[in-house]
């Protein structure tokens, strides 16, 4: 398929979620402060359906096996995440979290059924969250995305909440926590590594920085991302989404090239000239950088907005989404990056 065709499925596609999107601003927000990065989060309440616990109490909430709905409660609202835990995953030693971030329009469940973590997860022995946006969507700045942007909604403590929450319910091994996302979760995992120091590393698919981040948390960065992406292109001009961050449902997407802004945090990192390896449509840049961090750009030649290696949904086809590429399996490559990467100091 041509540029001038691609363009053409992804203005449709864009339309459609534009459409789908303004049908999902009815709840009723209301605007929480704005924390400034590096503050720590205040751990949410546990919704009044489950009784409030305590670190020294965690059997008394532990968790079933398979996929669990929960709550929490942050600024007043109630949010959900789901989880799942491996049917064989021994909790006699802390075990690691994942924390995977769906996209926009997406939803914990369809991050669950889409991604393969699971999967990954039963393989490997950890656990994963699979949080909730308000609206299907998240606040990652005061101009995206969406109405939890336009109202002020703080994801930041959300997902702090959402592991302080599973960290009583199981034992959580600190040094082993990860985010990941794709898209609009890919924003707001970047974000947890600019306003948080829970995460050993995270995992950024077709996503982007937006808003400051002037000391980031010393963690590991691993970034996918597609050349052919029309919604956070690639070479960093504005994408088929962006509205200038005004209106109901504010998008403005302006991270910049994707080179430049991982050149930004190996600077920041003090990491070496990266080493660079490609094979077929496939590019990784990796930098091994001081105290065992590292940050690694992998480039997927003429793919698009979309997890490399998922399963594309009928309503993804139906909307005309790009499907995903087979060249690479995002979910496989993410977890052999986190399973090396431990929180350093």
């Amino acid at each position: 398929m041509d540029r001038r065709a691609r363009a053409c499925r992804t203005t449709v596609a864009v339309l459609a979620i534009a459409s789908v999107l303004t049908v999902l601003t009815g709840c009723d927000l209301v605007r929480s402060p704005r924390r400034a990065a590096g503050v720590p989060t205040t751990p949410a309440s546990v919704a009044p359906t489950r009784p409030a616990a305590t670190a020294a109490e965690p059997e008394n909430r532990a968790v079933a096996t398979g996929s669990s709905v929960h709550r929490v409660t942050v600024d007043g609202r109630s949010r959900t995440f789901r989880l799942y835990r491996p049917a064989k995953l021994s909790l006699s030693t802390p075990v690691p979290l994942v924390v995977m971030l769906h996209g926009a329009l997406g939803s914990g469940r369809q991050a669950e059924t889409t991604y393969g973590w699971n999967a990954m997860a039963d393989r490997h022995g950890f656990v994963v969250a699979y949080p909730d946006g308000l609206n299907r969507s998240w606040a990652v700045s005061s101009d995206c995305c969406g109405s939890p942007a336009r109202h002020g909604v703080d994801d930041v403590a959300f997902i702090a909440a959402t592991v302080a929450d599973l960290s009583t319910r199981l034992p959580v091994d600190p040094e082993r926590i990860y985010a990941t996302g794709i898209s609009n979760g890919g924003m707001l995992a970047y974000r947890l590594a600019c306003e948080t120091t829970t995460f050993a590393a995270i995992g950024v698919v077709a996503g982007t920085l937006l808003g400051p981040c002037p000391t980031p948390a010393p963690i590991s960065l691993l970034h996918i991302h597609g050349t052919a992406d029309g919604v956070i292109p690639y070479d960093g001009r504005p994408g088929a989404l962006n509205n200038g961050g005004v209106g109901p449902l504010p998008v403005k997407i302006d991270g910049g090239p994707v080179r430049d802004q991982i050149d930004r945090w190996r600077e920041l990192a003090r990491c070496p000239t990266p080493e660079v390896r490609t094979a077929g449509a496939v590019t990784t840049s990796a930098a091994h950088c001081p105290d065992g961090r590292d940050v690694d750009l992998i480039t997927v030649a003429g793919a698009g907005h979309q997890w490399p290696g998922a399963t594309q949904s009928t309503a993804e086809r139906l909307l005309g989404l790009d499907p995903p590429s087979t060249a690479l399996t995002a979910t496989e490559s993410i977890w052999s990056f986190f399973d090396t990467h431990p929180r350093v100091d």
